[in-house]
């Protein structure tokens, strides 16, 4: 498997479960190392950098916040820079500055616990801990996936606004063609471990490499005119 990413770039990993999304994501912040090939950020290869080192120039959100419940939310926020070694001072600009843009001010809460969010908050604090050090890309394992309709149609508006703001790039794992529709550049299907197509949109809706891509488009196909349907309906 081969891709590139462009700076400020976002790319969606699409495919059934188990066709090797997230094992990607992994290979790309070397939490698996691979048996072959290569991965590069900004012309340098993973392995001239220690592990730990490689991950802390990415950003990194999961599907459940993963947040750290003894610590505050400004706490969480700030893990990555005091791992880079940053002054106070700076630490506590970027952390008021994220919070802002993901809309959840520090004043407010700067000092609440995790137990004390709902689950957009929580998640809009795991974004925010994410890009706090500033990193080139951003990987994003199915971040939307369990929030509720109306949360999750918000945060993805929100991450666009992000993105327009600090031109990060971000590769992001998810089942659901629509968000990837939303959140993407590009969108690369997977199976069997494989890309087995890759392109905007547009692209992969007008020509469709084979059955499988065609199959995994046919679902928000069907949701589409259902709600158009409905809306019709007098």
């Amino acid at each position: 498997m081969s891709f590139s990413l462009e700076a400020g770039e976002t790319l969606a990993l699409i495919g059934a479960s188990g066709c090797g999304k997230t094992t990607t994501l992994k290979l790309l912040n070397r939490l698996i190392e691979p048996d072959a090939g290569e991965v590069r950020l900004g012309g340098e290869e993973a392995h001239q950098l220690p592990a730990h080192e490689w991950r802390r120039r990415i950003g990194y959100v999961i599907q459940s916040a993963g947040l750290f419940p003894h610590m505050s939310v400004a706490a969480n926020v700030a893990v990555t820079p005091r791992l880079l070694g940053w002054e106070d001072d700076r630490i506590a600009r970027r952390t008021r500055r994220l919070l802002e843009l993901v809309g959840l001010p520090a004043q407010a809460f700067g000092t609440r616990r995790p137990e004390a969010l709902s689950g957009g908050q929580a998640q809009r604090v795991g974004l925010a801990r994410a890009l706090a050090g500033e990193p080139e890309i951003v990987l994003m394992d199915e971040p939307f996936s369990a929030l509720d309709p109306l949360t999750k149609d918000q945060l993805i508006e929100d991450v666009a606004h992000l993105r327009a703001e600090l031109g990060f790039a971000a590769v992001m794992v998810t089942h659901d063609f629509s968000e990837a529709l939303r959140f993407a550049d590009r969108i690369a299907v997977m199976q069997a471990g494989r890309v087995i197509q890759a392109g905007t949109a547009r692209e992969l809706i007008a020509r469709p490499a084979d059955a499988a891509v065609e199959a995994l488009l046919e679902a928000p196909r069907r949701t589409a005119e259902s709600v158009s349907a409905a809306f019709a309906s007098p």
